[in-house]
């Protein structure tokens, strides 16, 4: 498991940060140096530190819950923290090696100072990426497709993927998506995966988010597919633990789905007003049936009539060639979340051909969105939640 190799780096880190965080206190005031002071702070200190641990041995209960959205947020701070320090002590040992070495810079007043603008730095940008996470933007895009579609000559869609209803998201942050959802006027909606976020449990409200999803207002109603955290699965720090197993969808996240509206489309396709395809793909890393497997692409679109749009909705971003290939016109995918926080926007780019926005291949487009939800940290910094409009306009 990759999380038992990652832990003692992980442990390294939360040790290394305390010491450094109580050296900059005890030259800030003496005070900080008393053990009234250190000893329960280490134990608040620590507890958020295994505070993941907690929440993932913890049995589900109201408890449960909040400990792991403490984690959640805990995650954030800490890499941020890091980062800050990382950054900050790189610079320090080049400084040894240059004229500053006997500067002020390393005097007590310097450690204060510089201290402060880490905790500084670390603090404005959780705070920035907690406000950011929250703030849901519309992204648009006008995207043609060579193909007539019957009585009309655009059609409005609206994307959108990533809600992680649970742990981060709820009623208030559902009622805000629904609302946006609404000014743009769909005739589709298009749900992309990652509708939970490993529990259903977690959800504050469920009846409560039924009724936001059934406020949706679209001519042709909300097609959907699940995604890898549409399941019920232990999650830890962001692993889980059924490698080389294939876990079954959750029935009660099914009929909870359908309960709100939606259309899940689960490997198969549907003729929408005899005017355009939607195919639902299941997810490439946890498709929910028993041997792990999900059908071709090809398959879902060879007995289908290609004179009509064919738009395809796939969790991940993946097979973009075989699905151009298989006459698709659109593929609407989520996941990426367009990295969520930096440095993972930076690396997301190495990962996915399109990690986000829009891609051609061939004759198709492929489109990605960062998500209207969040995962892990209710935080994104270099990434924005958005809804994705997208105007499709046929020129056959």
């Amino acid at each position: 498991m990759i999380f038992l190799f990652l832990l003692p780096p992980y442990l390294a880190v939360v040790i290394y940060m305390l010491v450094r965080f109580f050296h900059w206190l005890k030259n800030c005031n003496h005070r900080f140096n008393w053990k009234r002071f250190k000893i329960p702070f280490t134990v608040v200190y620590i507890s958020l530190a295994l505070s993941p641990l907690l929440a993932f041995f913890l049995p589900k209960s109201a408890v449960a819950v909040v400990v792991r959205r403490v984690s959640t947020y805990w995650i954030g701070v800490l890499m941020y923290s890091a980062i800050a320090v990382g950054v900050f002590e790189l610079l320090r040992i080049i400084a040894k090696h240059t004229k500053l070495k006997n500067t002020k810079l390393f005097s007590r007043g310097g450690t204060v100072t510089i201290g402060s603008i880490v905790t500084a730095c670390a603090v404005l940008v959780c705070v920035y990426g907690g406000i950011n996470a929250r703030n849901i933007r519309i992204t648009e895009y006008s995207v043609s497709v060579d193909k007539k579609c019957e009585g009309m000559d655009e059609l409005n869609v609206v994307l959108i993927a990533d809600l992680h209803l649970g742990y981060s998201i709820g009623v208030d942050q559902m009622e805000k998506m629904v609302d946006k959802i609404n000014e743009q006027d769909a005739d589709i909606v298009i749900v992309a995966g990652d509708i939970f976020d490993n529990s259903y449990d977690s959800l504050d409200d469920p009846e409560g988010i039924k009724e936001q999803f059934r406020r949706i207002k679209s001519r042709y109603g909300i097609y959907a597919t699940m995604g890898n955290h549409d399941i019920e699965e232990k999650i830890l720090m962001g692993f889980t633990f059924s490698w080389g197993e294939s876990p079954a969808l959750s029935q009660q996240m099914q009929d909870f789905v359908k309960d709100c509206g939606m259309k899940v489309l689960y490997d198969e396709s549907v003729l929408v007003d005899d005017k355009f395809y939607i195919v639902g793909r299941r997810d490439r890393d946890k498709p929910g049936t028993a041997d792990g497997s999900r059908a071709e692409i090809g398959e879902l679109t060879k007995d289908l009539d290609k004179t009509k749009p064919v738009f395809v909705i796939a969790h991940e971003p993946d097979e973009l060639q075989q699905t151009a290939d298989a006459g698709a016109d659109i593929d609407f995918s989520g996941h990426t979340h367009d990295g969520q926080l930096f440095p993972l926007t930076v690396i997301v780019r190495t990962i996915w051909e399109n990690p986000c926005g829009v891609l051609k291949k061939d004759s198709m487009t492929s489109i990605v969105t960062s998500g209207v939800g969040v995962y892990g940290p209710f935080m994104r910094v270099g990434t924005h939640a958005e809804i994705c409009r997208v105007k499709v306009k046929f020129n056959g």
